[in-house]
């Protein structure tokens, strides 16, 4: 007797399952083979379990020059998302932020962390020559020059900068830079401390907070093994 009842319930789940399929969203992230301003996308999507394909250029390599033109503005990281296009890290960043709840609690402590965010890629930009003669050397300087760069630059700028973030970590009191706890910014903070406490220790040995912050970050469940497992860049 043809049990047309069965035949019912696993059509009804071969097309649930198509649907699942359909409405997955295919992620492709391309960056250098760095961690740079791509590592807290990276962070966001292996936070939240959600696959995503790499294409990794070596830094200043041929394979770069010749991707260049095709993107929006020149500069990666850049993120497909099916057959769409998404430009600049935070962009990128805060988008996912927002769909995975990771973007603030209200629109206000959505924009405070922005403007977290945004100060410490003003004090990344402002000391962006030291980070190159740390993090590439070559044709941007040696040791004469990095010292040179870490007294009169890095030094003075840190100093201004670093006790304001402190503070602002302190004041949240969850552990994080929002007072509702992890965000967005904290893959961001955490991946700005671990570069910049590399290239100045003992600068980031009067902020512990920060320190403590980004041990904090690197030992979520969701993160650790990847933390642990990722390769080793200087930046």
């Amino acid at each position: 007797m043809y049990d047309w009842q069965g035949d019912y319930i696993i059509a009804r789940l071969l097309a649930q399952d198509k649907k699942i399929i359909s409405d997955m969203v295919h992620y492709k992230l391309h960056y250098f083979d760095v961690r740079g301003l791509g590592e807290m996308i990276r962070m966001i999507l292996i936070y939240n379990n959600e696959p995503f394909e790499e294409h990794r250029f070596p830094v200043d390599s041929e394979e770069w020059h010749a991707y260049k033109p095709s993107t929006p503005f020149g500069k990666v990281p850049l993120l497909e998302i099916d057959d769409k296009i998404l430009s600049q890290s935070f962009a990128i960043a805060r988008y996912l932020a927002r769909k995975y709840g990771l973007a603030g609690k209200d629109d206000f402590e959505s924009a405070y962390l922005d403007s977290i965010a945004d100060a410490q890629k003003d004090f990344y930009q402002e000391v962006k020559p030291y980070y190159l003669v740390c993090g590439y050397g070559g044709k941007y300087g040696g040791d004469k020059d990095k010292e040179k760069l870490y007294n009169e630059l890095f030094l003075p700028v840190a100093q201004r900068h670093l006790p304001k973030i402190e503070k602002l970590l302190k004041e949240s009191k969850s552990g994080f830079y929002a007072q509702s706890g992890l965000s967005w910014v904290d893959f961001y903070m955490a991946e700005q401390t671990h570069t910049f406490s590399a290239f100045a220790p003992e600068t980031f040995k009067q902020y512990p907070e920060l320190l403590k912050h980004k041990e904090r970050v690197y030992s979520l469940p969701q993160l650790r093994n990847y933390i642990q497992s990722r390769k080793n860049t200087p930046t």
